[in-house]
């Protein structure tokens, strides 16, 4: 299953069409599907992606990833993480990177049409966190890492631990 990815629809439009694209059947559903989905067994594994990982094993990915990290948690569904190397930050403590803001129009409207009435208070981030408790795995193009993570992620990037 894919989720649409709102408010930008990443997922039913990129997501889908490359699932369908590599022959993957794919079910779309709607972001605020997947705890009925988890709940009534139709979820055995749930694979993300990230914008960014932290050394530390902090995943930041699209919006809404935290919330299906806790429900597959609480449905005891195996959370993966899958990114390249290059998506790594080595550098930056997850509590210090920032989360973009996106625009509200994103939200109040939809092909151009308003949807929501004028007045209102919007919130759009772009991203969220999830913390390394929630992830199962991260699956990388050099191998699966495991918890503990800030372990794992020294040892893929041959780091030397200091004392």
């Amino acid at each position: 299953m894919a989720t649409e990815t709102r408010p930008a629809l990443q997922g039913a439009r990129l997501t889908c069409f490359e699932l369908k694209n590599d022959n993957i059947p794919v079910t779309l559903i709607t972001d605020s599907m997947v705890g009925y989905v988890m709940q009534k067994g139709l979820v055995d594994k749930v694979i993300v992606g990230a914008d960014r990982i932290t050394n530390s094993g902090h995943v930041f990915n699209k919006i809404g990833t935290y919330q299906i990290a806790v429900l597959a948690q609480i449905h005891k569904v195996p959370f993966y993480v899958t990114a390249p190397l290059s998506t790594f930050d080595l550098k930056t403590k997850h509590e210090d990177v920032i989360i973009e803001e996106r625009s509200v129009e994103e939200v109040v409207k939809i092909n151009e049409k308003r949807v929501a009435p004028k007045g209102i208070n919007v919130l759009n981030p772009a991203f969220d966190m999830t913390p390394p408790e929630l992830i199962t795995g991260i699956i990388t193009d050099k191998g699966l890492l495991l918890p503990p993570f800030e372990e794992s992620i020294r040892k893929i990037f041959n780091i030397k631990m200091t004392v």
